[in-house]
């Protein structure tokens, strides 16, 4: 077994997932905060009897504390700032060769630049991303996109010799359920099977093969369509979700993908499978 990580590594290890300026901004907010705390305690007298020791040796500790995290927490931020501030560098260095280099082979990548050539490609198109996969291939969920108030999770399989299965879609739905985001995406350099794509049909979840991340990652190509269900999302213009007339929880914007109705919105239920109900077509 490997040795637990302590309580400040796995800090620094969350805060270089974020994008870099933010734990560059903790820096400074950290250490003046740990400062102030310090010295609102500095001149705490060491008691001179046994009465009224807990209250006195607590703050005592309180000061302790602070003076030594008013540097611990400042280099711990810096680390992560300088962390992610080289994979954001390694990511766009990689996203711009994939523009420049006629030569350029995704399949070629780790599976480590794979996931930062999705990302960096979400980027421009206006999403905030921030990683979110462990030190693995198959992490589960490897990206968080963020637009306004929606967020939507990315599942990065960069499967070389076969297609992705049904099993990594129902991995990221049961995800998406627990953490009740707008929607999921499964991106991979090959193709997907049939039931995969049978499975993510009336859900919440696109499928974008080799040859939608080509067009994802064709820079300064404005007639790229992003993936349907997420446009019917981020639009700013679309209306207030409703409550689900069962459940009453509120209801998510989507586009039907099959049967009469195909290419029709819909109001359906945050909750499906679980909850069916659906509010009219558009």
């Amino acid at each position: 077994m490997g040795r637990r990580k302590g309580e400040l590594t796995l800090l620094m290890e969350a805060a270089s997932k974020w994008p870099w300026q933010v734990p560059a901004a903790l820096v400074p907010v950290s250490y003046v905060g740990f400062h102030l705390l310090a010295a609102a305690f500095d001149h705490v007298a060491a008691p001179v009897t046994t009465a009224g020791f807990g209250p006195v040796a607590i703050k005592q500790g309180v000061h302790a504390f602070a003076s030594i995290l008013q540097y611990i927490f400042p280099l711990i931020f810096l680390v992560a700032a300088i962390v992610s501030l080289a994979r954001r560098t390694r990511s766009v260095k990689i996203f711009d060769a994939h523009q420049t280099d006629p030569q350029f082979n995704v399949q070629a990548l780790s599976w480590q630049d794979f996931e930062r050539l999705v990302g960096e490609g979400f980027r421009h198109r206006g999403f905030q991303v921030t990683q979110r996969g462990g030190a693995g291939p198959d992490g589960g969920v490897d990206l968080g996109l963020a637009k306004g108030h929606e967020r939507f999770l990315i599942q990065c399989k960069q499967w070389r010799a076969q297609q992705v299965g049904v099993s990594v879609v129902r991995e990221l739905y049961g995800v998406m359920a627990a953490e009740r985001v707008a929607g999921g995406i499964v991106v991979t350099s090959g193709s997907f099977t049939k039931d995969a794509h049978a499975f993510a049909a009336g859900r919440n979840i696109e499928l974008l093969d080799g040859r939608a991340l080509d067009e994802l990652l064709r820079e300064g190509q404005t007639s790229v369509k992003m993936p349907a269900d997420l446009m019917t999302h981020i639009d700013a213009s679309r209306p207030a979700a409703p409550s689900c007339p069962q459940c009453r929880t509120p209801m998510v914007l989507r586009t039907a993908k099959q049967g009469a109705r195909k290419g029709r919105s819909f109001w359906g239920c945050s909750h499906y499978p679980k909850c069916r109900q659906i509010v009219g077509f558009g």
